[in-house]
């Protein structure tokens, strides 16, 4: 499933009315743009806390703060073989660590690449020489537990863990057969999530069923589940987060939509992805390309503990089903209640990705190099 062009134009079937439903207990966020440095495409973004970010796109373009976003450094990886290599995912260890996943037009490009000094220098730790596999995203359970996933190959999706954050191993026996034209969306990382310490689920569409894969032993073992998300090759899911074991969200659509409806969807769950139940309507005209909660949950060990829950000793407002939406040229919106209410933003469009450090630190960042601060209060 090829992924690596941006959205296209809206189809003229959407022109249409939004309903908005408006929480009026729910007070929006306060939204500061950022200076990143760079013009290039971002795709996705990784919090450590609220002071370090990193965050990477087009071009082999990755940025990097360390003071909350007051200013951003702008660097280059340097990625082997063909000149047209984007990074679609990144995650953030430390203002010294992080790793990054590559794309390319060769299947060689596709590539994981770590550093341990700031971005000053960086390792190449995963070459694929697969033909035909697309990895669309990674997610780790601690600095050095993670896993890579791609679409499906003959069958099977030949995913990768790490267990030493070093080298990376394939798992692609112990994941379940794939169905015809099975396949996720590299929109900006977050089609694979991790939660507590082995924990993980994926996102998948490309096929007539939209799936969620599970693990509950750290990718020894998975389950396939159905979702309601409309499925086609060019539909599917696109993101998923979990706050917790049990408690889910999962955004997607279909990049050439031909009703409102199917344009952007959303789906929660409550017995660890098992089964899963569409939302309220998104006030989106586009496919979703990433939803996030407002706590860390993109962080490594993202899902357990008290920053993962949102807690913040500033506020007395309880964030734990607050979701935030992008959908690229279909808009912004944020949720108060995993999708039972929604509210628009208006302006904010063009942005692919959107992670938090905690409510009153997230960022959202998109198109031209642009950064977005979210702050709830």
């Amino acid at each position: 499933m090829s992924k690596r062009i941006p959205a296209a134009f809206l189809p003229a079937a959407l022109t249409f009315t939004l309903l908005i439903a408006t929480a009026a207990f729910a007070q929006g966020p306060t939204l500061t743009p950022q200076d990143s440095g760079t013009t290039q495409l971002l795709i996705a973004v990784s919090p450590v806390d609220e002071n370090v970010v990193w965050a990477v796109g087009t071009g082999s373009v990755f940025v990097v703060t360390t003071d909350g976003g007051n200013t951003w450094r702008t660097g280059v990886v340097p990625t082997q073989n063909s000149n047209d290599v984007q990074l679609r995912d990144v995650q953030g260890v430390s203002d010294q660590i992080a790793y990054v996943l590559a794309i390319g037009n060769l299947p060689q490009d596709f590539s994981i690449y770590k550093t341990t000094d700031g971005g000053a220098t960086w390792t190449l730790q995963f070459q694929n020489q697969l033909v035909g596999a697309f990895y669309d995203c990674f997610a780790f359970w601690t600095a050095t537990n993670g896993i890579a996933h791609s679409d499906s190959v003959n069958g099977v999706f030949p995913d990768l863990i790490t267990t030493d954050g070093m080298n990376w191993v394939s798992i692609a026996n112990n994941m379940p057969p794939a169905l015809p034209g099975e396949a996720s969306f590299s929109s900006s990382g977050t089609c694979v999530a991790t939660q507590g310490s082995g924990n993980a689920w994926i996102a998948t569409g490309g096929s007539d069923i939209a799936r969620i894969l599970a693990t509950t032993d750290g990718g020894n073992t998975w389950a396939a589940y159905d979702t309601p998300l409309h499925s086609s090759p060019t539909a599917g899911g696109f993101s998923v987060a979990f706050r917790d074991a049990s408690n889910g969200f999962l955004g997607g659509g279909d990049l050439v939509p031909t009703s409102f409806l199917t344009a952007a969807q959303t789906a929660v769950s409550h017995d660890g992805g098992q089964t899963w139940q569409l939302t309220n309507h998104p006030p989106l005209n586009y496919a979703i390309f990433c939803i996030s909660y407002l706590s860390n949950t993109t962080g490594v060990g993202g899902g357990s503990g008290r920053k993962a829950r949102g807690e913040h000793q500033k506020s007395p407002t309880d964030y734990t089903q607050y979701i935030l939406a992008t959908a690229d040229i279909g808009g912004a919106a944020w949720s108060p209640d995993e999708g039972t209410t929604w509210n628009f933003l208006p302006g904010v469009v063009n942005y692919w990705a959107v992670a938090f450090a905690n409510p009153q630190n997230g960022w959202m960042v998109g198109v031209n190099g642009s950064i977005l601060k979210v702050s709830f209060p």
